[in-house]
């Protein structure tokens, strides 16, 4: 709950109790009560933005003034005290147990559904961010009818900033509406819970200057999963980026929540048959090929910025790649298959793809984390077609940490708990039985100190110093 939502709220409770139990309530005191929680209420709405879930709330600021309207229009004379009756106790009761019934209620929805906050990244830096259109002329978009379509990326780029930067931060969904549309077509949820979204802010900067700490910053693609989008692990990429990483995030047209391009136009997830394994191993290479023109569009970026922003400050030659679900596997490829990429994470994604990890482990540094939920066994389940899917897939996984690489099990986790879905409400922790913060807390130091390692250098701080069983995870190194 932020903070004028909650000062207003406490406001309101003890207004209404006032109103309820103390025995002098003049005309004069309705006035004033109203009117502070009036002004509470307009600096809630300037600052903060106002929302639906406060309504209830909204509304006991009327109470106040509803009574001294009513004792105005009954031409009450005399003091209050001197002609108000005692209220019947059953009375007092019922009216007592509905104001607190209210007042739950007007805690309770912004609570559940409210506007969360990202945790301060640790890093020193502070962060960038700027956003591009990108057109690969040289494919056809296959999602759509129009033979003529080409295949259009929306990118985000979030890199280390300058420490006098200053500016607003920048939203976490640039196009709420869009989004929260999105977000109800696929969760299949009603649209009005997700325009919290449209309120939640982020740590970065828009177009701040580039700092100038480090020559140059090693480059992290980042792939969303299916029916996510660029910026969904903004807990994880914040992170990163405070710790001298330039983080390119790719939204995956019609794969994606939504894309909405630099001219207006909305791209919306288009359903596909991710029940298929045969069609979700051909589908990824064209995710595949979205990440290898990315790569190609940074580089050049890196080589001749027409801001002046990158050009000579992207490290080139340290370039990492993660991903969760669907985009985990894509990473996975990517380091097969893109010589440009130097090591990876796959988070709790499936192996789809053209290529299988081979019996003698990648060669590259990879890291795979995965939901202890997501690789339970297929006995563990009375879904048949579950059961199959993982029969199926299972196998795939059991090179990924041959040849030194590692393979980490996140004990009481979830799979959309790899990203920022479940900052969403209190309620998704409680379903699912995840501690997300925490989980986040541990996906974090681990994701960084195996690139800090590979990409930068820098001796484990973490990984081999924490291979085996944990509370939290079991860690395995091949």
């Amino acid at each position: 709950m932020r903070s004028f939502e909650m000062l207003f709220i406490v406001i309101n409770i003890l207004l209404v109790g006032w109103i309820l139990f103390a025995k002098n309530k003049s005309q004069r005191g309705l006035l004033i009560g109203f009117g502070v929680s009036a002004i509470i209420m307009l600096m809630h709405g300037v600052i903060e933005g106002m929302r639906w879930q406060m309504i209830p709330a909204y509304a006991m600021t009327a109470v106040p003034l509803l009574i001294f309207a009513v004792r105005s229009m009954s031409k009450l004379g005399e003091p209050v005290e001197r002609t108000a009756k005692k209220m019947p106790r059953a009375k007092l009761v019922t009216v007592t147990a509905l104001a607190v019934i209210y007042s739950s209620v007007a805690v309770a929805l912004p609570l559940i559904l409210p506007i969360f906050t990202f945790e301060k990244p640790t890093g020193p830096y502070k962060i960038g961010t700027v956003t591009y259109d990108w057109m690969d002329d040289r494919r056809e978009e296959t999602l759509t009818p129009d033979p003529g379509d080409k295949r259009e990326l929306m990118i985000q780029i979030w890199y280390p900033a300058d420490s006098k930067a200053k500016g607003k931060t920048d939203s976490y969904i640039s196009n709420p509406d869009v989004f929260a549309e999105g977000y109800s077509q696929v969760l299949n949820l009603p649209k009005f819970l997700f325009t919290t979204f449209g309120y939640v802010q982020t740590n970065a900067i828009k177009n701040a200057e580039i700092s100038n700490r480090e020559p140059a910053y090693p480059v992290l693609l980042f792939s969303h999963g299916f029916s996510g989008h660029k910026n969904q692990n903004t807990f994880q990429i914040e992170q990163l980026v405070s710790h001298g990483y330039i983080v390119v995030g790719i939204d995956h047209t019609y794969s994606s929540t939504a894309s909405v391009f630099s001219n207006g136009r909305v791209a919306n997830y288009v359903p596909q048959d991710t029940s298929s394994i045969a069609y979700l191993d051909k589908a990824n290479e064209g995710w595949v090929a979205d990440a290898k023109f990315v790569l190609d569009q940074v580089e050049k970026l890196a080589g001749n910025d027409p801001d002046r922003r990158f050009t000579g400050r992207m490290d080139m030659n340290n370039v990492g790649m993660f991903g969760h679900s669907f985009g985990g596997a894509t990473s996975a490829q990517m380091l097969m298959t893109d010589s440009r990429v130097k090591a990876a994470i796959n988070m709790d994604g499936v192996l789809y793809g053209k290529l299988r990890v081979p019996e003698e482990g990648l060669k590259k540094p990879f890291m795979m984390m995965s939901a202890d939920d997501t690789i339970r066994d297929a006995t563990s389940t009375d879904d048949k077609a579950f059961a199959k899917f993982i029969e199926e897939t299972l196998p795939r996984y059991k090179h990924v940490a041959v040849g030194g690489n590692y393979w980490m099990k996140i004990n009481e986790m979830k799979h959309m708990g790899f990203s920022d879905l479940y900052l969403f409400s209190p309620l998704y922790e409680k379903m699912e039985g995840v501690d997300i913060r925490k989980a986040h807390r541990l996906i974090n130091d681990y994701s960084q100190d195996f690139f800090d390692h590979y990409l930068k250098q820098q001796p484990f701080k973490r990984l081999e110093q924490n291979i085996g069983e944990h509370p939290a995870f079991t860690l395995e190194k091949g």
